[in-house]
């Protein structure tokens, strides 16, 4: 079936889902999720729990757990997260996939979640293959220009290697890279997860859970990022 995704806008459903009428009950999910995991329940089982009591689609049960995290968490990423003032002069490493399809997002009218622990999230997904879209060069120019004014020292991207057109779009960045004067190592990973995490002399960029939660050092540059691009569609889920 030929490709035929032009933007990364929003789900036909979107409108309805996260209307200003369900955001009431979609942050009291989050409140309620997060108090499980507070408590030590696990994801999956908290999340059933959670949204079968508000009767939430899969959309919004995606939405509510990437805007969820357990008290500790919230804690833990507040403590490490750095200010731009703290990036000057320092080595970054980006979760490539992460940070782009956010700013894509945000750039193609889709919704991003403004979540409990202050990152931003989208809620598209990339699972075997990514897509370029008309928002990717945008992006990675907006992305580029915000990095190089905040002054890092170096900057080097991760990008799934499992994933199809990873090679592709690696060689897109590099060529945006040398155009631009970025400064770009682009590197393809099998787990770009741990590889990240593992950077522990330089900041990670991303808004994974699981890698801010196991990085010494992150900086919330989606947020940082998002704020500034006009008539982004962002949705409050901070559970309040």
């Amino acid at each position: 079936m030929p490709h035929t995704q032009r933007h990364r806008g929003q789900h036909s459903l979107d409108p309805r889902l996260f209307h200003p009428q369900q955001l009431p009950v979609l942050n009291q999910a989050v409140k309620d999720m997060s108090y499980l995991l507070t408590r030590g329940y696990g994801e999956n089982g908290a999340l059933k729990l959670v949204g079968d009591r508000y009767r939430l689609t899969q959309r919004q049960r995606k939405a509510v757990l990437r805007a969820s995290c357990s008290d500790q968490a919230l804690a833990y990423r507040l403590a490490n997260m750095l200010e731009p003032a703290d990036i000057q002069n320092q080595a970054v490493v980006v979760d490539g996939y992460n940070l782009l399809i956010t700013v894509e997002s945000a750039l193609g009218g889709g919704i991003v979640l403004a979540c409990r622990d202050s990152c931003y999230r989208d809620i598209a997904s990339v699972h075997s293959t990514y897509r370029k879209v008309a928002e990717t060069l945008p992006a990675l120019t907006l992305i580029g220009t915000h990095l190089r004014s905040l002054g890092c020292s170096h900057i080097t991207w991760y990008l799934d290697a499992p994933i199809s057109n990873s090679g592709r779009l690696r060689h897109n960045m590099l060529a945006l890279s040398e155009e631009k004067h970025f400064g770009w190592e682009v590197l393809l990973a099998n787990n770009p997860d741990k590889k990240i995490a593992a950077s522990e002399e330089s900041i990670a960029i991303s808004s994974d859970s699981w890698v801010i939660d196991h990085s010494r050092r992150w900086f919330n540059l989606h947020r940082f990022i998002v704020d500034q691009i006009p008539g982004a569609h962002l949705i409050a889920l901070r559970g309040s």
